[in-house]
């Protein structure tokens, strides 16, 4: 990396002209229409040393000029007051570095030296119900982080805790009794087997927990008979048990298909229910600890600290019921996933509203013992999705938009401005084309509006907007990438290769190397601060220069050919580097558009 090597000649030059090193710290400049990079450390050494910063800068060039990479590595430094270093490089050394992130196959990006063990809990779909838009952000940024750490050399284990052991499943199993009593679940007296077929759909399902759902909120005896099945299940009841397992399988068939949907993956597909047999354990280190308490017939630890500037109520572990609430199997996952995994980061991709919740949650894992200190959790919080009103994203009923129903609004709405443009061009292309490119770019358009917003921000999705082939849209960088596809599989039924990359032509083929050279940075950033938007800001800017670059340069046509070779190479380059951004944002780049 550029600024890795020019830090250690500025640190150099400021020990040689007798000033502390850490001043010689270089950053890509603010300032490209004036330099490529520039080092502010004289600024603060002025302080220290009581001089004007331009002197010391001055000092340090003048040393910096002395060595024998000056004039090879770089071309100028100079002072801009009140003390600068504007530093630009050599178009040779610029082409070499390129040359060497294009000879290796990760870019000269290298694997951690101290890989991580991190767990990404990052679903967290009711399977009571069908997943809704509110299940997008969560899936999206997740997915994301899972990619990028493990490309940095990390372990990660995805998933996607299931919330498949609470109230909801009460509800459905005592809405079931209600209207079907005279199934074999219900049954005291049934011994044997129970029926392989569940006797409902998906669809019935869909139909169900709304309904009871809003008939517990009016009706006491219903809420009762949903809190009386809910604690029956957890305890074992037998045929409870087996309907809640034809729940759990519908629906975690369709929860997988709308996943896929979205290029999302989990490594485990874990629920509530797999951390109950571990809620003993956790709650006998609270007991060890001597931190349970009684409070209106309920169990709770108190999780408030002196320095808190407002107060954290106590986390609940048990209601006075006797039942467990999402406090306590959150405990409970900490202690299985400590146990199975031993992780240095267990990270929770959840609403950042819930972030009272993982307060309790953390403070009684990590002040109690059931995580040592050496764990850290994280809760990676986002903000909503909205609509154009401003308010979370919902139908034009008002209701909960289903992520399926937003998945397809985004693809008809790609699919409609494809069949144009190829209408426009007289194209001949099959439908099956038509259908997995516009899923393509539904998924990009999708995918890019989100993850382009720093994930603690609430965004306005503006389907117009963020589905046009121009601006900082997912569209517009798929063409961009599949642009070069186009130029590199027409240089190759040529038969031309490529060859040995020359020193940059102009100031666009210039910037396009100081991009590619950004890459490590650019992830090391993304992945420090849990924010992808990083790197898809670094796509886009990527994508402008690449596109201002093949409009500038004639590739195809160009006649000197050791040039063309090299515009070939560089463009090669470009491709592998955008593909593989783009891929650790979850977004596919179609062969063509």
């Amino acid at each position: 990396m550029l600024t890795t090597k020019l830090t250690e000649l500025l640190s150099r030059a400021f020990a040689d002209a007798g000033y502390n090193p850490s001043y010689g710290d270089v950053v890509v400049s603010a300032r490209p229409d004036l330099c490529q990079f520039q080092c502010n450390g004289a600024m603060p050494a002025a302080k220290e040393y009581k001089k004007a910063p331009f002197m010391i800068s001055d000092e340090v060039i003048d040393i910096l000029k002395t060595y024998d990479e000056y004039g090879t590595i770089i071309e100028e430094a100079v002072t801009v007051r009140p003390g600068f270093i504007n530093i630009t490089l050599t178009n040779g050394y610029i082409a070499q570095n390129t040359i060497t992130i294009m000879n290796d196959e990760r870019f000269g990006i290298s694997l951690t030296d101290n890989p991580d063990t991190i767990v990404i809990d990052y679903g967290g779909p009711n399977i009571a119900k069908p997943l809704h838009v509110g299940h997008l952000r969560t899936a999206i940024i997740g997915e994301s982080l899972k990619r990028l750490l493990k490309y940095l050399g990390h372990n990660v284990i995805g998933d996607i805790h299931l919330g498949d052991w609470g109230l909801q499943m009460g509800m459905i199993i005592s809405e079931i009794e209600r209207t079907q009593p005279t199934l074999p679940y219900f049954d005291a007296s049934h011994t044997g087997d129970y029926p392989s077929q569940a006797p409902f759909t998906l669809e019935n399902l869909e139909d169900i927990y709304p309904r009871v759902s809003a008939l517990c909120k009016e009706n006491e005896d219903m809420y009762n008979a949903a809190k009386e099945a809910t604690y029956k299940l957890q305890k074992g009841h037998p045929g409870y048990i087996a309907l809640w397992k034809h729940i759990v399988n519908i629906s975690i068939t369709d929860i997988k298909k709308n996943y896929e949907r979205l290029n999302v993956d989990f490594d485990l597909w874990y629920g509530e229910s797999n951390s109950q047999e571990y809620i003993d354990d956790a709650i006998a280190v609270l007991k060890e600890k001597n931190v349970l308490r009684e409070s209106d017939g309920a169990l709770v630890v108190d999780v408030t600290r002196p320095e808190d500037k407002k107060e954290i109520p106590p986390i609940i572990l048990f209601k006075s019921d006797g039942s467990v609430i999402y406090g306590t199997t959150d405990l409970a996952t900490i202690y299985q996933r400590v146990k199975d995994f031993d992780p240095t980061h267990i990270l929770y991709v959840v609403d950042s509203r819930q972030a009272t919740h993982f307060t309790q949650v953390f403070r009684c894992a990590s002040d109690n013992g059931i995580v040592s200190e050496d764990v850290s959790l994280e809760h990676i919080g986002f903000g909503t999705m909205n609509g154009k009103d401003g308010k979370p994203f919902k139908t034009r009923a008002g209701g909960v938009l289903r992520l399926s129903d937003l998945i397809e609004m985004v693809e008809n709405n790609a699919k409609e401005k494809i069949v144009k443009n190829i209408e426009d061009k007289g194209i001949d292309t099959s439908s099956d084309d038509i259908d997995n490119i516009s899923h393509i770019v539904g998924l990009a358009t999708l995918k890019y509006a989100d993850l382009s917003n720093y994930r603690m921000k609430d965004y306005v999705f503006d389907l117009d907007k963020f589905s046009s082939f121009e601006g900082k849209t997912g569209p517009y960088i798929l063409y961009s990438t599949v642009r070069i596809k186009n130029i590199i599989r027409k240089l190759e039924a040529a038969d031309f290769e490529k060859g040995e990359l020359l020193p940059p032509t102009s100031d666009v083929e210039r910037n396009l190397m100081l991009k590619l050279d950004q890459l490590e940075s650019i992830l090391t950033i993304a992945a420090r601060d849990r924010s992808p938007n990083v790197i898809a800001e670094y796509v886009y800017e990527l994508a402008t220069m690449v596109s201002s670059f093949y409009h500038q340069h004639h590739i195809i046509n160009e006649p000197n050919i050791e040039q063309k070779k090299s515009w070939f190479s560089l463009l090669s380059l470009t491709l592998d580097v955008q593909t593989t951004c783009l891929d650790l944002l979850g977004i596919i780049v179609p062969e063509k558009m």
